[in-house]
């Protein structure tokens, strides 16, 4: 809609029609033709101006018609190539192609927003970060993105907050009828600066989470050793470093039974059995770890796999621990593809 500008005062032949006025005429065309204009990205002076003008016309004949649209369509034609036209426009364009940082700078030189609905960023939020979110916020605030985002987010949510807290803002949820769109996005606004406003991190994953995945490719006893190491230093952080592990041993408590044939699908059947082989000479865990995916996998499967890590007798430690490490690689490249989902262990059920 940029090659036509929008509309003044109305018609009557083709040559002396205002370039406005041609636009309001392509736009009414393009509204008969069921076409999806996406009028609201347009400056809301020219919105107002184009929907006063529409509603001032009453017809224009055929003839004029299809000069303007041969003329609007000739200057599409002419267009080589568009660029977004504001700084906002090119950041947006090249988010995720320049760096995070160079992005953050150049948005605070020009003193640019980041675009888009901002409600839509904060739904995309970690469960914790919406959290943390919630609590820095007044109960009002906090009913009306618990109304804005996800139901399934905002049941997590809810259950993490204080009990006061959570019931403050339930009830708040009930207030909040009268609220005008305006204000939601006001808020939805406000909300989106504050995270424009923090620091960028060097690290996306949480320090347990970092030192969980290091600490799934050790060796289980320089594993054993550190984490004991740590619950002296800092209880809390070892417990949620634990929890962030997952190795051969945690295997009956995190996979799921019905996905234990996708894992013999992508482990070669040589690399299952050396691991199940390791981890039935090892600790009762590992013992436990063989037994678990045995017992799930194919009577015919289990039988061979069975037999060849009988036949592999006593397994290297250092050959062991790699089998075994490639099962749990394995594991882990499904959960990142989305194909299998690890079970909470903290879960009751």
């Amino acid at each position: 809609m940029t090659a036509l500008a929008l509309p003044g005062p109305t018609s009557v032949g083709p040559a002396i029609l205002s370039r406005k006025t041609k636009a309001a005429i392509v736009v009414q065309f393009l509204l008969n033709e069921k076409t999806d204009i996406p009028l609201a990205d347009l400056p809301e002076d020219q919105q107002a101006e184009l929907t006063m003008l529409m509603g001032n016309m009453r017809y224009v004949d055929r003839d004029t018609l299809n000069t303007v649209i041969d003329e609007f369509s000739n200057e599409l034609e002419q267009i080589g190539l568009s660029f977004p036209g504001d700084m906002a426009g090119a950041l947006s364009a090249l988010d995720g192609k320049i760096s995070p940082r160079t992005a953050m700078r150049l948005r605070k030189e020009a003193g640019v927003r980041q675009t888009g609905d901002p409600w839509q960023r904060i739904n995309a939020l970690d469960i914790d970060r919406i959290e943390r979110l919630v609590l820095s916020e007044a109960t009002e605030i906090a009913a009306v993105m618990m109304s804005k985002i996800d139901v399934s987010k905002a049941a997590q949510v809810l259950s993490k907050l204080p009990g006061d807290k959570a019931r403050r803002i339930s009830y708040a949820v009930s207030m909040t009828t009268g609220v005008t769109p305006d204000a939601v996005d006001r808020i939805g606004l406000a909300l989106a600066a504050q995270l424009d406003a923090e620091p960028l991190r060097a690290f996306t994953a949480k320090p347990e989470e970092r030192l969980g995945s290091i600490l799934n490719y050790s060796n289980s006893a320089i594993r054993d050793e550190l984490l004991g190491d740590l619950e002296k230093e800092d209880q809390v952080f070892a417990d949620a470093v634990r929890r962030a592990i997952f190795t051969f041993a945690n295997i009956p408590e995190r996979l799921n039974a019905i996905d234990v044939p996708k894992i013999t699908r992508d482990v070669k059947p040589d690399t299952l059995a050396t691991a199940i082989a390791a981890a039935t000479g090892g600790t009762e865990e590992e013992q436990n770890g063989a037994n678990f995916l045995l017992d799930n996998m194919s009577k015919r499967m289990a039988d061979n796999i069975r037999e060849e890590a009988e036949a592999k007798g006593t397994v290297k430690p250092k050959i062991g621990e790699k089998a075994m490490n490639e099962v749990v690689s394995a594991i882990r490249d499904l959960v990142n593809v989305g194909e299998i989902e690890l079970l909470n262990p903290d879960d009751d059920d």
